[in-house]
């Protein structure tokens, strides 16, 4: 034999070789690739790798099913599978034994009548109800179905099915479905909840075409209310979230979205909504992202920076109510103050802290301002009384060298002077974009303080948005305010609406999670996959809501309110979109547009 016909059949063996095994690999199926190495199975339950399940089968029904009876099976928060089977039943074949048996119930109801015996509504009942079918199968308007419930349940241990099945038993039950294990019949079972298109139990009612309709697995939790502005669109079944959050136990909201998701644009649509409705509305806002919307509102925009000409004096003291004490009035606002100036100063020491309390009762004295007497008319000492009082006293040299950055140096212009703004308006934006960053929480704190003072002095339908309002958590003072702010201010018909994007900042604060205790409304929009992790624990959210929340769209979320949550997109008409957009390029467009009709008139 040649070398070059060794070579040739050497070839020819190996592509047979080749054949083989891709027959063989061609021959597994689809369950031989996903299979599990093994299984246990036993009477009431069959473990698939470490993990139990016991599957169930629906047994009875009641004459009547509710639209919606299977709601509150698949939106319980255990892990569970659903199998609806349905089987169409020939019509000809069944119209034969409806014949019959509506002539075996009227032969009854006859016999009865002719021995003198009481009607029975039962069977009255069962004649119409034959008949009735009977006639809307003839005329095609019904049709007839075998159909199985299975709901398969999981769990680490025994315990936790029994608990997981009593659960379920107990909804159901008590809307007189009753439901079965598949006792000796596990793996059956098992295979018919697998969406494989399988039917191996075989435990079947009949139903005609209106109550099965009924079985429709694609429901939601819906939040409409006949009063309210519209939030969105529920994506599972597009009906509109409808709510008012004056209607909660409590006005307030967080929201947790990254950058370029779409909250400061949510935000924009409440206000522009709420406006409509007369609710006042007022924002602090960090990158002047509301200045066009207050503009177009006819609203009113101040800019607070070291150069601005607007001014907010911390000085200022909250007007008395009917029921307060001036005296505890007082001695709250300079608490307050002390509180400023340890964020101020960068921490006082306990010897610190007692000066600057004296310091600041001797600068209100000063002004005749004591908690004895009616201080409403009279003018509040400024931050340079405050020095000039300190300057005097023993052990205070640190504190007035510290101080004096904001009475005479860089940073004189925020804080000494006089306050010239007017909050009473009904839309009020306070812009901190130009302020250095070193003082925007300084800043933001006091601006609050100023807005809190101002509402106590009136009860109006009030709506307060803190943008960006991580920044405000980071510092024990501010945090403490702010979080302070949200538990009294529905006293006051004040809402609270926090947004952030720094979802671990907020929450690292000991006042994080209580802020979101103290929301009623919640709305999760697109995450990182850094800080979804941390949400999922703060929500107890389930791993589809974190998926729902890392692929979320611009304007998509899920919404929180009171025990129900939805997934939400938020929708704007044109006009809308054109007032509270804040894509570069729109904004740029519309800019363009103005200036272009400037030049025309």
């Amino acid at each position: 034999m040649g070398l070059l016909d060794l070579l040739k059949r050497k070839k020819a063996a190996a592509e047979k070789q080749s054949e083989q095994t891709a027959a063989d690999q061609a021959g597994m199926s689809l369950p031989d690739v996903i299979a599990p190495s093994a299984i246990n199975i036993t009477p009431r339950s069959i473990n698939v790798s470490g993990k139990l399940s016991r599957v169930l089968f629906a047994v009875s029904y009641p004459r009547y099913l509710n639209d919606g009876w299977l709601e509150p099976i698949l939106n319980i928060e255990k892990e569970i599978d659903v199998s609806i089977v349905v089987h169409p039943i020939d019509t000809k074949d069944t119209l034969k034994k409806f014949q019959k048996k509506v002539a075996e119930v009227q032969s009854q109801i006859n016999i009865r009548d002719e021995k003198g015996m009481v009607r029975d509504p039962q069977l009255d009942a069962a004649y119409r109800n034959l008949e009735d079918l009977r006639d809307k199968l003839q005329q095609a308007e019904e049709r007839l179905f075998n159909v199985g419930l299975y709901i398969a349940i999981y769990g680490d241990t025994e315990a936790d099915i029994n608990k997981t099945e009593a659960e379920i038993k107990g909804v159901l039950d008590a809307r007189l479905i009753y439901l079965k294990p598949a006792t000796f019949q596990q793996e059956q079972g098992f295979q018919s909840v697998l969406p494989i298109n399988t039917d191996e139990l075989l435990v079947h009612s009949k139903f005609n075409s209106s109550p099965l309709s009924s079985f429709f697995p694609f429901t939601s939790f819906d939040l409409t209310s006949n009063n309210g502005i519209l939030y969105g669109i529920n994506r599972h079944n597009s009906s509109l979230i409808l709510f008012d959050r004056f209607s909660l136990p409590n006005y307030n909201s967080v929201t947790f979205a990254t950058s370029g998701a779409g909250k400061s644009y949510m935000a924009k649509l409440e206000i522009l909504r709420s406006l409509m409705f007369g609710t006042e509305v007022i924002v602090i806002d960090p990158e002047r992202e509301f200045e066009y919307l207050a503009e177009a509102t006819g609203g009113r925009f101040f800019n607070i920076s070291l150069s601005s000409n607007h001014h907010i004096n911390p000085f200022d003291l909250p007007m008395p109510q009917a029921d307060e004490d001036p005296a505890d009035l007082l001695r709250s606002h300079i608490t307050e103050l002390v509180g400023l100036f340890r964020l101020m100063l960068k921490g006082l020491t306990p010897e610190e802290d007692s000066i600057v309390d004296q310091a600041l009762r001797e600068t209100y004295a000063l002004k005749d301002i004591t908690g004895e007497t009616d201080y409403s008319g009279l003018e509040p000492p400024l931050l340079s009384d405050f020095e000039m009082v300190l300057a005097g006293m023993e052990g205070s040299e640190s504190l007035v060298q510290r101080l004096t950055k904001y009475t005479s140096g860089t940073w004189s212009g925020f804080l000494n002077e006089p306050s010239n703004v007017d909050i009473n308006q009904r839309f009020v934006v306070f812009s901190l974009r130009d302020m250095e960053d070193e003082l925007k929480t300084i800043a933001m704190y006091i601006v609050t303080k100023h807005i809190w003072s101002s509402i106590r002095r009136e009860l109006k339908r009030r709506l307060l948005v803190i943008d960006e309002a991580w920044v405000m958590m980071k510092y024990e003072e501010t945090g403490n305010f702010l979080h302070g702010l949200a538990k009294r201010g529905r006293k006051y018909y004040l809402g609270i609406a926090t947004i952030t994007q720094d979802v671990d900042d907020f929450l690292r604060s000991p006042y994080g999670v209580p802020m979101i205790t103290n929301s009623s409304i919640q709305i999760l929009m697109k995450q990182s996959k850094t800080s979804v992790d941390t949400l999922q624990e703060v929500f107890g959210l389930t791993n589809e809501e974190k998926m729902v929340l890392l692929q979320s769209g611009v304007g998509e979320g899920i919404f929180f309110a009171g025990l129900k949550h939805v997934a939400v997109k938020v929708i704007a008409s044109y006009t809308e979109d054109q007032i509270i957009t804040s894509d570069p390029s729109q904004l740029l467009q519309i800019k363009q547009n103005r200036e272009a009709l400037k030049s025309g008139g």
